[in-house]
């Protein structure tokens, strides 16, 4: 199969002809779009300055930020030649389904913000490519409507310190035919987003001569994104924060949904573990010492990620904390998230123990640059990459991806 979101892929990629006619019925603004990075500063240029720097920017320094690339980039491979591979499968098994491509989307907070119902645009392009993408619980369109619209059937929580308001979150997912709970778990308080505090954004929302500005420069956001959301769905509310409809964004009424993280402990996961009869998977997971915990408590799968550097600076990035977690998962499904900009880096990562990675903002920017269509190139485009990679490796599958494509000194580091 050679179509843009086929798992096997005739050798050499969908280069050639059949390349070329797939570029040429792209949107004209995805033409020039050749990898997943460069739908950054596409977006840069059609977002307010908040809500752009909301997306891309980090917590205090950067360092944890910075280091989720640079580790990766430290990393090397060592290709195998003459393998004669006429295909590459890059499907990958998870949780009993196999999707097309070995990478999900991220849950990303305010996405309704960036691209109109971006919530649904990410959902309903992942389920159409066959990977799967997480709603957040910061999203702006109920999780009810995400499900039955964009097909979405993973979950990510923010769980307060609140029994009945954990099984109650619970129960609305189950009546929801959610199967995938996420639980992020290193969000006890905000992290010091020094980016968005200059910019003057963050939820609630507050109105200022300054934001409307913002808008003015950005007409084809305030007239694509704003406006058109709000004939038609009203003014934008935190839909998933708790069990009961949260405040407008704009609005100073946020301390009920948000607050109570701090409170959040191992006995109110083990709560939630009890009343969920589906998946379970804890997120934010960089220690093995926590890895061993969520395996006593029953989860299903942890994901290790450091919140996209957004959290705790000079935290340890996912990819060098990758290996010692997964040498405390047991039985348990081990993902990654955060820093993944390539292929390469998928591969790098499966080397490591990861069975699944997660992409997060790239995905979030081709959405506000062409919805749907933005979102559909950038997993072709990154399913590209990894089938030339692993023609390059010489794995006819993803199961050939095993530490000996790795250099010894990138071993050693880890």
């Amino acid at each position: 199969m050679t179509d843009q979101t086929g798992s096997r892929v005739a050798a050499g990629g969908p280069t050639g002809v059949a390349e070329a006619r797939r570029v040429e019925r792209l949107p004209r603004r995805l033409r020039n779009i050749f990898n997943i990075g460069e739908f950054e500063p596409a977006a840069r240029k059609r977002l307010p300055r908040g809500v752009f720097s909301y997306i891309s920017g980090s917590v205090e320094t950067g360092a944890a930020f910075r280091a989720n690339r640079s580790d990766f980039e430290d990393i090397r491979l060592v290709p195998r030649i003459l393998a004669g591979l006429a295909v590459r499968d890059q499907s990958r098994t998870l949780f009993g389904k196999t999707w097309k491509h070995p990478f999900g989307i991220s849950p990303m907070g305010l996405s309704a913000l960036t691209a109109y119902d971006g919530d649904i645009v990410l959902t309903r392009s992942a389920h159409e490519c066959g990977i799967p993408a997480v709603l957040s619980a910061t999203s702006l369109i109920s999780l009810e409507r995400v499900a039955k619209e964009g097909h979405a059937r993973w979950f990510q929580a923010y769980l307060p310190g609140d029994d009945a308001r954990v099984t109650g979150m619970v129960d609305r997912l189950t009546a929801a035919n959610y199967d995938t709970l996420v639980i992020t778990a290193d969000v006890p308080v905000a992290g010091n987003r020094e980016d968005s505090k200059r910019d003057r954004f963050g939820a609630p929302m507050k109105p200022s001569l300054d934001l409307a500005l913002q808008g003015v420069v950005r007409p084809g956001w305030v007239m694509g994104t704003m406006a058109r959301t709000l004939m038609n769905h009203g003014m934008p509310h935190f839909e998933n924060a708790d069990v009961e409809r949260g405040p407008a964004i704009i609005s100073k009424n946020v301390v009920r949904s948000f607050g109570g993280r701090g409170t959040f402990s191992w006995r109110h996961a083990a709560i939630a573990r009890e009343r969920w009869k589906g998946r379970l998977v804890i997120k934010g997971v960089l220690s093995p010492q926590d890895a061993r915990r969520a395996r006593e408590l029953g989860a299903d799968g942890i994901i290790v990620s450091n919140h996209g550097g957004r959290q705790l600076d000079y935290a340890v990035s996912a990819i060098a904390a990758l290996p010692a977690v997964k040498a405390e998962a047991g039985d348990m499904a081990v993902m990654l998230d955060g820093g993944v900009r390539r292929g390469s880096d998928v591969l790098k990562a499966i080397a490591l123990g990861a069975e699944f990675v997660f992409v997060g903002r790239p995905f979030l920017f081709a959405a506000a640059v062409a919805g749907d269509d933005g979102v559909k190139h950038a997993v072709s485009l990154l399913a590209a990459e990894i089938d030339r990679d692993m023609a390059m490796i010489g794995a006819p599958s993803l199961d050939a991806i095993t530490p000996d494509i790795l250099a010894e000194n990138a071993l050693a580091r880890r």
